[in-house]
């Protein structure tokens, strides 16, 4: 047998032989190698696309880190921060209390006699009375018929005195004569001094007789408004019954407005008022016309007492707001969001003239819808960091943008 003979050949003797070589077969074989390398080339280009897309973020990266308004010496960033100049304004500021309306000087009118039954009632709640008028009687027929007796004992009395005054007289003009003697004299001067005596004392009797009879008439002691009425004809009392007429000398109002002791210490006499009752869209005018001088423990308040005048809208009892004028402050006006506290206090941050945080101290002031003010720290020339100054430290180097106005 001979090995030498071709492979195409050695095909073409098996096909005159009667054999059929399967073309499926190398067929296969080619596609399988051309489908290794499609994916080759696949892979390859997916990489190559990778590495173009890392470089092109890395060089903007580089690009925006590396701008001479954003960098440091260091390559580090500096941060952007928004600060404000707030020069110094007038501030002026109110105080908004509330509290309820009341009598500015009440006066509460009782039974100051012995007390008996009430006869007669002549005014009522909301009547208008002057000084000394009659605003209740009490029965006084027990105390009219000893007063009578009382006066007809003083007419007794000087009727024994002028007696003794006539013997003594007598007595004087027999002594010359001496049909009596001095001894008689003095007997006659002693009964007659005491017969005078005796007229004093039945007299002042029957003053006090008078007098507390006087004292079961009820009057007002000042003049004003009936605010209460708390008697009824018929209705027995007795000294010290308790409250039987409430009179607002003058008419005069109050409203008792609650402020806190931060505000409190703000206020002064006479400063103007605008008070508004509930319920009503009235506005009236007032001062305060005096302050309380202690707080309260609970509720850390105290009383600013606003006078008003007289009107009917104006009742006892209703409640009422207040707008307290405070008058004016120059100082600087900085947002709550440029002001910070820690353990050390308020403070600031300000930008200096080589743009590096420093840390101020301040003391706050006002605080209003626009603001606050700062009492002691600043001069209002500073730049002051406006927000995120929780992120900053001290010496930080910023970058820093002048807010503008409303922002």
């Amino acid at each position: 047998m001979n090995y030498d003979t071709p492979l195409d050949q050695r095909h073409a003797d098996d096909a005159s032989a009667g054999y059929v070589v399967d073309e499926t077969v190398l067929t296969d074989v080619d596609d399988s190698a051309h489908q290794r390398r499609h994916r080759k080339q696949i892979v390859i280009g997916a990489i190559i696309a990778a590495i173009v897309v890392l470089i092109i973020a890395i060089a903007l990266y580089m690009n925006s880190a590396g701008g001479g308004d954003a960098a440091s010496e260091g390559g580090e960033q500096i941060p952007v921060v928004s600060v404000i100049v707030p020069g110094k304004g007038t501030v002026i500021s109110d105080i908004t209390a509330s509290g309820t309306l009341a009598a500015r000087r009440p006066l509460p009118v009782g039974s100051v006699g012995e007390g008996g039954q009430v006869v007669d009632v002549r005014v009522d709640e909301g009547d208008w009375v002057r000084k000394g008028q009659l605003l209740a009687v009490i029965d006084r027929s027990v105390q009219s018929q000893q007063a009578a007796a009382q006066a007809a004992q003083v007419q007794v009395a000087r009727a024994d005195a002028s007696l003794a005054q006539s013997n003594l007289d007598r007595a004087l003009a027999l002594v010359e004569r001496g049909f009596i003697s001095k001894a008689d004299v003095d007997r006659l001067t002693a009964t007659r001094d005491a017969a005078v005596a005796r007229v004093r004392v039945a007299e002042s009797q029957l003053g006090e007789l008078r007098a507390r009879t006087a004292r079961l008439n009820i009057v007002a002691p000042a003049g004003g408004l009936v605010l209460e009425r708390n008697v009824e004809l018929g209705q027995v009392v007795s000294a010290g019954a308790g409250t039987l007429f409430l009179l607002a000398q003058g008419g005069e109002m109050e409203l008792a407005a609650l402020v806190g002791e931060g505000d409190l210490s703000r206020l002064a006499v006479g400063a103007s008022a605008e008070v508004s009752p509930v319920g009503s869209d009235q506005t009236f005018t007032g001062q305060i016309w005096q302050l309380s001088p202690t707080i309260d423990e609970s509720s850390r308040q105290g009383e600013a007492r606003i006078a008003l005048s007289y009107d009917r809208a104006l009742r006892p009892g209703g409640f009422a707001t207040a707008r307290i004028g405070t008058g004016g402050v120059s100082a600087p006006l900085l947002p709550e969001s440029a002001i910070l506290n820690d353990e050390a206090g308020t403070f600031v941050y300000i930008v200096d003239k080589d743009n590096k945080v420093r840390r101020r101290a301040v003391r706050t002031g006002l605080v209003t819808d626009a603001g606050i003010t700062i009492a002691e720290g600043l001069t209002g020339s500073e730049r002051i960091v406006m927000m995120a100054g929780g992120f900053l430290f001290e010496g930080d180097e910023v970058k820093p943008s002048i807010a503008k106005s409303g922002e």
